[in-house]
């Protein structure tokens, strides 16, 4: 095991910074040149193996003195370059991590007879990833949301020191279709997946153009950057397996996984903190409500926002991390 393990550090440790990492932090070529001149903190884009044949795209920002490690899980039908501008302002302070899961931007896809992409793998690439990037647990801020959510939180039932502190939000930690879009609920009855499945591959270009700001109203909605639009365009689907299918087999374990966390919610050691929009019209708020309730953690309900606060109110981010190291 420690064999493995320093050869995953090795390969770690070979990082290589590309074309896009400037653009990741304030702008390409003589603008980006200029910011490595100064000493401003340079993103790196690579590829990490966790596992035999699993390989995570990530990107990581390394200030020269970091106060402590932040690592951002991203959702549905997202990227790592969610937080991209995030990681632009938090990476002045802290060192930043971010991953594709394996079925999403540019990391692996294996056949669902190797990895099921449910909650519960999930929960182990996080813990392998933690593990082989050699992040310091007692130091370390996981933000997760949607789909990253709930296996953040297995992954700290079975490592309550995983992370000082968890940020969750809008996803759904129980079984409760009532708070969940049809659509949602329809994924989670084996009786009717296999079509929402169809139906979310059919319509690969309308989720991309609408998901983020479904049902908000015209004032509050926001447009994704041309970066992040390609590499959701690009990532949608890399080889067999599309995000859409990725999405489905997470939802083909969902309730399993939902309810074993039920379960075992007495013993969630770690420190979370809920944030969640007021609006999200994919899973309510109720939902949010009752997790916070039960765990006694702190719940942010953010105003006019949506499903995908990170995108929508940046700065509410930036400032829920940093409370979390205070």
């Amino acid at each position: 095991m420690k064999a493995k393990s320093a050869t995953r550090r090795s390969a770690l440790s070979v990082a290589t910074a590309i074309s896009v990492s400037t653009a990741l932090l304030g702008g390409a070529g003589a603008a980006g040149a200029a910011g490595a001149a100064t000493g401003e903190p340079i993103a790196e884009v690579s590829h990490v193996d966790v596992d035999a044949g699993l390989h995570l795209r990530r990107m990581v920002v390394r200030p020269a003195a970091p106060r402590g490690t932040v690592l951002f899980l991203h959702g549905f039908p997202e990227t790592m370059l969610a937080w991209k501008e995030i990681s632009r302002t938090l990476g002045q302070e802290y060192e930043v991590h971010a991953f594709d899961w394996p079925g999403y931007g540019g990391s692996s896809r294996p056949p669902v007879e190797r990895f099921a992409y449910a909650p519960r793998d999930y929960a182990t690439v996080l813990t392998r990833y933690i593990d082989t990037a050699g992040l310091d647990s007692s130091n370390l801020v996981i933000y997760a949301t949607d789909i990253a959510a709930l296996p953040a939180l297995l992954a700290a039932i079975d490592r309550p020191g995983i992370a000082r502190t968890i940020i969750v939000g809008d996803f759904a930690p129980f079984n409760r279709p009532q708070y969940m879009q049809e659509r949602l609920q329809a994924l989670k009855e084996p009786a009717s997946a296999e079509a929402v499945r169809g139906a979310f591959n059919a319509s690969r270009d309308e989720i991309l153009q609408n998901a983020f700001t479904r049902g908000l109203p015209e004032g509050a909605r926001y447009a994704l950057d041309a970066e992040y639009r390609t590499d959701l365009a690009r990532g949608w689907q890399n080889g067999a397996l599309t995000s859409a299918d990725a999405f489905a087999h997470y939802y083909a374990h969902f309730t399993r996984d939902q309810n074993a966390f039920e379960a075992l919610l007495p013993s969630l050691k770690t420190p979370v903190r809920v944030v969640w929009g007021e609006q999200d019209i994919y899973i309510s708020k109720e939902m949010g409500a009752e997790f916070a309730r039960r765990t006694g953690a702190p719940l942010r309900l953010l105003p006019a926002t949506g499903h995908y606060p990170h995108l929508q109110r940046p700065h509410e981010t930036v400032d829920e991390v940093r409370a979390a190291f205070r």
